[in-house]
């Protein structure tokens, strides 16, 4: 018989020493009734804060009817929610799943298909970008430009190559007879809050044009008015050929999602690729509520304005710290690039009563919900650079 100080959770995470029981807009409390403001957001994913009330009650009211029925039915909720977000895109057609990575694994399986099937040309490969992450799984791995994820689960599966984020020629150097797709994220995340530079994006679409490449973009931490829009590609004039959804787009309820152009369709015909959970009834509804909130209450343009806010301030206040080598990012995704290893900063701001992350080891990110107060926003800022003026 095991102990009860045996965990029987394999050890895949390191955890910080504290576990949270109850959440509201900006705030989570832990098991000790300590209150904690909230930068994290679950890592982008409750964008609307904890337990948003519109979501809330279209779960319960999801929840009296119906859970699940598979993919072999019509699914009303899973309707209303791809007409929710091709409208608000310049996408046409939306394929449901269960995370972020199965989004990706979609989008470089539609990719390939559409290569192979529908143009007849055999290619397969996808570059990547150094830094870049997309996922768990093996192919998402794979894709991801980072070792560190990799170590322990050769031999990866072939059809990826790795450019240089912000750098144009590394790209070109890449394209061969092989390529089929860019895989892009607008803004890297795990990999540092590190925006794109709108000329490395424009010649990033001028490129799959000349070459006959299709365009994904990672929105998967940047979606869902995360940046300030309602994906990051907008703010570069742009229109992806696919683009990858997850983390704040059900409010914490496990959905993710690829959109795609309309002539992307008969790679993907019946039979293609599928997901038992992804888009069930409970999912789209949280999904479809989050949406309607988003709109409602206009937060994408709330997220630039108090990104904004944060930007500027944190520049302003750590202007002069030594410790401190630039803030960046879009929207209220934010990074503070350090000189040096920040995790012990991290630990001081969550003991001061502020939840923080790291991109990377030298990287503070903030991630604070769209809705959070002025107030607050201000408060989390206040702790911020009272830890790093120390």
């Amino acid at each position: 018989m095991k102990t009860k100080q045996e965990s029987a959770l394999f050890p895949t995470y390191a955890r910080f020493p504290v576990t949270m029981v109850k959440g509201e807009g900006s705030t989570v409390w832990d098991d000790q009734g300590r209150a904690y403001l909230d930068f994290m957001s679950g890592i982008a994913v409750c964008n609307l804060g904890h337990v948003p009330e519109r979501v809330k009650t279209r779960l319960l009211t999801q929840l009296d009817q119906l859970w699940h029925v598979s993919n072999l039915f019509h699914i009303p909720n899973q309707e209303c929610l791809a007409q929710l977000l091709t409208q608000n895109s310049c996408l046409d057609l939306a394929f449901f799943c269960n995370s972020g990575a199965e989004a990706n694994e979609a989008a470089i399986k539609l990719a390939r298909r559409w290569q192979q099937s529908v143009r007849n040309t055999g290619r397969y490969e996808i570059i990547t970008f150094q830094q870049s992450f997309h996922g768990r799984t093996l192919a998402t791995l794979t894709a991801t430009g980072q070792d560190k994820v990799k170590e322990g689960f050769h031999p990866l599966p072939p059809g990826f190559a790795y450019a240089t984020y912000n750098d144009i020629e590394s790209v070109r150097s890449l394209i061969n007879e092989r390529t089929a797709a860019i895989m892009l994220e607008m803004v890297q995340g795990e990999g540092g809050v590190n925006p794109a530079e709108p000329q490395f994006v424009t010649e990033i679409v001028e490129l799959c044009k000349r070459e006959g490449l299709l365009l994904i973009v990672d929105e998967i931490q940047t979606g869902i008015g995360r940046t300030g829009k309602w994906f990051a590609y907008e703010h570069y004039g742009v229109e992806p050929d696919i683009v990858t959804l997850a983390k704040g787009l059900g409010s914490g309820l496990p959905i993710g999602a690829m959109l795609g152009k309309r002539y992307l369709a008969e790679a993907f015909a019946a039979g293609s690729h599928g997901s038992t959970f992804g888009g069930n009834p409970l999912a789209a509804a949280a999904a479809v509520a989050t949406l309607d909130t988003l709109m409602i209450e206009q937060l994408p343009e709330r997220a630039a304005e108090l990104g904004e806010q944060l930007l500027q301030e944190l520049r302003l206040r750590l202007a002069n710290n030594e410790k401190v080598i630039t803030v960046r990012g879009k929207g209220l995704m934010v990074g503070i690039q350090c000189k040096q290893p920040v995790a012990d900063w991290v630990t001081a701001m969550r003991e001061a009563g502020l939840l923080v992350l790291s991109a990377g080891p030298e990287v503070i990110r903030l991630l604070p919900p769209l809705t959070i107060s002025a107030t607050d926003l201000q408060r989390g800022m206040d702790i911020i650079c009272s830890v790093l003026n120390q």
